[in-house]
């Protein structure tokens, strides 16, 4: 299995995947470095887009929509809501 001998290849050839036969000695270590800035970037955007989401007008109440856990706006919102419903069933 696996197609036979390896085949001469020229070694002049520079190539940024590491050539013929790449295996780095260290290709795990340097797969969990890169996916953790893989998870980090993308935590960072999430984040972000988090912050920066704007909406004009708000779902209905009980309606689902992903965004409602992390979206500062609507936790904003939903904050006034409760607030004022408290306020409301003290009075």
């Amino acid at each position: 299995m696996g197609g036979g001998p390896r085949v001469p290849y020229p070694k002049h050839v520079w190539s940024p995947a590491g050539g013929w036969y790449a295996q780095p000695a260290n290709w795990k270590r340097n797969t969990a470095v890169f996916m953790g800035v893989i998870i980090g970037i993308t935590a960072f955007t999430w984040k972000l887009s988090g912050e920066l989401e704007y909406r004009h007008k708000m779902p209905e109440p009980g309606s689902f929509f992903p965004s409602r856990y992390w979206s500062r706006q609507y936790k904003e919102y939903e904050a006034e809501r409760r607030a004022k419903a408290e306020g409301k069933s003290d009075s």
